[in-house]
């Protein structure tokens, strides 16, 4: 019997023209993700094909843009385009890239449809009222997060992923708490955090609602 979980796959951008490179960020990205994402989140290890492609499998209700936003913001990261997606998967155990089930094909096809619009990130809920809201605020997600500089990424990082307050994020960096403030007021950190958050619960409602359609229709049906 198909479970319900949430498909993430990060694919990194022209990896051919440096494969070995690619390689080591994904190596990196796969293992720091496994420290941060608590195993009760997953369904799943994170795992990698070679120069390639990230996959992970979230628990249902799992909030995936925190591993999105760790990748997008890393000091070493390499330019990445993402696709979450909820909804069934085949049973089983195993790293994510050796699962398979119907989530799995759709984000598949999400992924090749990303990379046709150029979007760096695209989500689907399975319920097709939300997901045409996700399909148009989704990539600002990732176009705000490219615009950063390298400067204002770290500071987004320690403000968003490691959680810290402005104040303590001027300690870690040795700076000001005045410098801290006007990068992340020019990397608009704070509506990076407010639009991950609404499009977490607008997955998370997006796929209860699919789930309750798909109850529904199997009552009728039976």
């Amino acid at each position: 019997m198909a479970v319900d979980g949430i498909v993430i796959f990060g694919d990194v951008v022209r990896s051919r023209r440096d494969a070995t490179g690619s390689t080591a960020w994904l190596r990196t990205l796969a293992a720091e993700l496994a420290e941060a994402v608590p195993p009760s989140d997953r369904l799943a290890d994170f795992e990698f094909t070679q120069g390639d492609e990230l996959q992970g499998l979230l628990a249902p209700g799992v909030d995936p843009f925190p591993a999105i936003l760790r990748a997008s913001l890393h000091p070493d990261r390499r330019p990445m385009r993402w696709v979450a997606v909820a909804g069934e998967v085949d049973p089983g155990r195993g790293p994510a890239t050796q699962r398979t089930g119907p989530a799995f094909l759709r984000a598949r096809g999400r992924l090749t449809e990303a990379a046709a619009r150029r979007d760096g990130l695209l989500v689907e809920s399975g319920h097709p009222p939300t997901d045409a809201l996700l399909d148009d605020v989704a990539p600002l997600l990732a176009e705000l997060i490219g615009d950063l500089t390298a400067r204002q990424r770290v500071v987004a990082r320690l403000l968003l992923v490691d959680g810290l307050r402005q104040s303590e994020a001027a300690v870690r960096l040795d700076v000001s708490r005045a410098t801290v403030s006007v990068a992340a007021d020019r990397a608009h950190v704070r509506s990076i955090g407010r639009l991950a958050d609404a499009l977490a619960r607008l997955l998370r409602d997006g796929a209860t609602a699919a789930r309750g359609a798909a109850t529904a229709a199997g009552v009728v049906v039976g």
